[in-house]
């Protein structure tokens, strides 16, 4: 067996190194922060059987890269994807949309323009057409539940924001924790970071916590983490802010690399923007999937043309909606959702403050 040790400002980019050096067959035998130059920095001794030898990057010709991607289109995932896309293909030409009342044939068409998935649309109509008279809210409530991001409505301490890079998830943190501040000034909230210690959210979540008064933690490495567990009781309710995972790596894998997924008293809420394309969802729905995953946030609402993709979401994750992100600045900018609220976006284009999106 043979051992080599990696260091990096962060876990999930020593981890990295592990991966892109001695691949997936290398096993972690230790984890730990030490200091480099003044600074913490995670170390990583990571082992392969000697037989199996460090992969080295090579240079790839066009016909080999494309070769690679024609052998990996033919995996049963992207196979499957393909054969839904034929089945409804060939199911929405049997949409008769006469068959529905003028009222659920209205709504339908305006779910489509507002890039309402076909799935959904395929969905909602065979439920309509089987009651002609059922209202069309009766046929789209069950997609949609909201469960507000709010103190009380959630019983555990650790909430945890995933998404991808840019998607707003340390504004919709520090948002949220000024308005819980603000309805509840005796709640103790601390607000930490697992974005590498080094990032522009880092030194945005610790000015704010400054400035409110809050606690601030960093987690470096798994042992940060286990050490914020043990702190837990002196917080109502402590936030975290992950960061972007980049690559291949999966959210499962980091909180596992982190040991968030040992911790039963934590949410996860995944932080999205309405205007992703169908591609970028479908990405984010399998990088992002984890049996904590407990709620979407929606961000950016105040720069979206529709919203469809919220229904999306909802059908294809079942998770809730927790929080509507819909204006620049960081105070009275977020809202707890509810199920009234998020129809009045859909329908009525009515933004959480009452404004009317264009």
């Amino acid at each position: 067996m043979r051992m080599k040790t990696y260091r990096a400002a962060t876990s999930t980019a020593a981890f990295a190194k592990v991966k892109s050096e001695l691949g997936d067959e290398a096993v972690i035998l230790s984890n730990k922060t030490v200091t480099e130059n003044g600074c913490k920095c995670c170390e990583i001794v990571a082992a392969v059987e000697s037989d199996i030898r460090p992969r080295r990057p090579q240079q790839d010709t066009k016909e080999d890269v494309v070769d690679a991607a024609l052998r990996d289109s033919v995996g049963w995932q992207r196979e499957w994807s393909q054969i839904k896309g034929q089945i409804l293909a060939l199911m929405k030409p049997q949409m008769d949309l006469n068959l529905l009342s003028p009222k659920q044939r209205i709504a339908l068409e305006y779910l489509e323009r507002e890039e309402v998935d076909e799935r959904v649309l395929t969905h909602v109509y065979c439920t309509m057409r089987e009651t002609r008279d059922l209202p069309v809210m009766g046929a789209l409530d069950p997609l949609l539940k909201a469960t507000p991001f709010k103190a009380g409505t959630w019983a555990n301490t650790f909430h945890a924001f995933a998404g991808p890079g840019g998607a707003g998830k340390t504004s919709s943190l520090v948002r949220l924790a000024l308005r819980m501040k603000k309805e509840q000034p005796r709640m103790r909230l601390c607000l930490a970071t697992a974005d590498g210690g080094r990032g522009k959210g880092r030194l945005v979540l610790k000015h704010y916590a400054e400035l409110s008064g809050l606690a601030f933690r960093e987690i470096i490495t798994k042992e940060d983490f286990a050490l914020l567990q043990s702190e837990a009781r002196q917080f109502d309710m402590i936030l975290i802010d992950l960061p972007g995972l980049s690559g291949r790596t999966t959210l499962e894998e980091w909180s596992h690399l982190y040991g968030l997924d040992e911790c039963p008293d934590l949410s996860i809420h995944l932080v999205m923007n309405p205007y992703y394309s169908k591609g970028q969802f479908e990405r984010f729905v399998d990088k992002y999937k984890s049996e904590q995953l407990a709620s979407v946030i929606w961000t950016k609402l105040d720069e979206a043309c529709t919203f469809g993709a919220i229904l999306n979401m909802a059908f294809a994750g079942g998770l809730p909606v927790s929080a509507l992100s819909y204006a620049p600045g960081l105070k009275n900018s977020i809202s707890p959702a509810s199920e009234e609220m998020i129809w009045r976006l859909m329908f009525m284009r009515k933004l959480p403050d009452g404004n009317t999106q264009p």
